[in-house]
């Protein structure tokens, strides 16, 4: 699939960044770029039907493989005829590699983008937190969040299990460094996940042929290498000399070299492949990755931030616990056109969120994941009619303004 020369049309490019728009064409239909990818790391964005994701116009669903394979266990979504069935979602889907479990149950850090770098022991943990993962040149050794047992992941594990979950687009599997991590840590760690890479891109051709009647799937490899320039060009030089469908730029990001850091891997790499930015998800950071050449993100705030009643609107974010909302009974924003601002106010959301009823997570994250999937939809378009810097500056303008709404 990935010499396929129709696997990835480009479309519009901007006549002042490296902005563009194209499509990626899956099995299960074309993903129309750039586009954001909404997280479901157990087969569900959390609290949200698989129809209203397609009705608030996701265009593809994200998963995590080691999530899934310590439960249910990849046998069984296998058995039921991939993730997108098990799931009952139509479109095309990704998996995750794992690797970012390395990184969270290993150090027990979680964000991706850090606003500030400061190097520590390469044995650092987050405080109050247990190491549950051990890496070595051959792989990772876990120990089960759920119940403590043991497992092991290698390049040729993660293979196989992203093999049974059926996604479209899957990931090499890579180990996610710190921004806190040494220079030689980094260094040894890359020519790790550079092996890890040719060893992913062996497997998957195999897995791809022993598997004939199954649905392709596209490999994309994982750039690393932190906050250095010479180790993010050294990782996108090698990766972009294997046999992958598209990339992935991964790892630790200081938000404020971001557009640095993106342009130092876009020089490496070639046009003709699509670029995924795993983690990224706030407006800001979405055009700095647009402009700087990135086609696809995933992230997972708009639903976690949505559980703690915090929502997106286009004078800002806001919290919906606060006693303004109490008695407002308007929507979250008046020119969204998702189904919860066209059914429901926020005084109700208000009302749920304090009842700790369920309906609350439901309706802010449907509202939430529609404002970014929508933000992207008109990135693309404002990329197409050649405006993409006017719709930033008057977008960026307005919702950074801390005006109340």
């Amino acid at each position: 699939m990935s010499d396929a020369p129709d696997y990835f049309h480009i479309g519009t490019v901007d006549s002042h960044s490296r902005a563009r728009t194209g499509s990626i064409n899956t099995p299960h239909g074309p993903i129309h770029t750039p586009a954001f990818i909404p997280v479901g790391t157990k087969a569900t964005v959390k609290s949200v039907l698989p129809e209203s994701m397609t009705q608030l116009g996701a265009q593809a669903i994200l998963a995590n493989a080691y999530h899934l394979y310590l439960q249910p266990g990849a046998d069984i979504v296998d058995e039921a005829g991939g993730l997108g069935r098990f799931m009952n979602w139509p479109g095309p889907t990704f998996t995750d590699s794992g690797g970012f479990q390395v990184l969270s149950l290993g150090v027990g850090f979680k964000k991706v983008l850090a606003m500030k770098v400061e190097e520590q022991p390469d044995d650092v943990i987050a405080q109050g937190r247990d190491r549950l993962a051990r890496v070595d040149d051959d792989g990772v050794t876990f120990k089960s969040h759920l119940d403590g047992s043991m497992h092991r992941f290698t390049p040729e594990v993660s293979m196989q299990v992203q093999a049974q979950l059926g996604a479209d687009i899957m990931f090499a599997f890579d180990e996610l460094t710190t921004l806190m991590n040494t220079r030689d840590y980094q260094v040894d760690s890359l020519e790790r996940t550079r092996r890890w890479a040719e060893r992913c891109v062996v497997e998957h051709d195999r897995l791809q042929q022993s598997r004939s009647n199954t649905t392709a799937q596209a490999l994309f490899g994982v750039i690393q290498g932190a906050q250095h320039e010479d180790l993010r060009r050294k990782a996108a030089r090698d990766l972009a000399g294997m046999d992958f469908s598209g990339f992935g730029i991964g790892g630790a990001l200081q938000k404020d070299a971001l557009g640095e850091i993106l342009g130092w891997v876009v020089d490496e790499l070639p046009d003709n492949k699509p670029r995924h930015l795993l983690g990224i998800g706030e407006p800001d950071d979405l055009f700095v990755a647009i402009a700087s050449g990135a086609d696809t993100f995933d992230c997972v705030s708009p639903s976690r931030v949505a559980r703690n009643s915090a929502v997106f609107h286009r004078n800002g974010r806001f919290n919906l616990l606060t006693a303004a909302s109490r008695r407002a009974f308007v929507p979250i924003d008046d020119a969204c056109d998702c189904y919860t601002c066209g059914h429901y106010t926020r005084a109700y959301l208000h009302h749920a969120f304090k009842a700790k009823e369920m309906i609350a997570a439901t309706l802010a994250t449907i509202h939430n994941e529609r404002f970014i999937v929508r933000l992207v939809d008109d990135i693309r378009h404002s990329i197409t009619v050649g405006q993409m810097s006017d719709f930033q500056r008057e977008f960026i303008g307005r919702y950074y303004a801390a005006r109340v709404v």
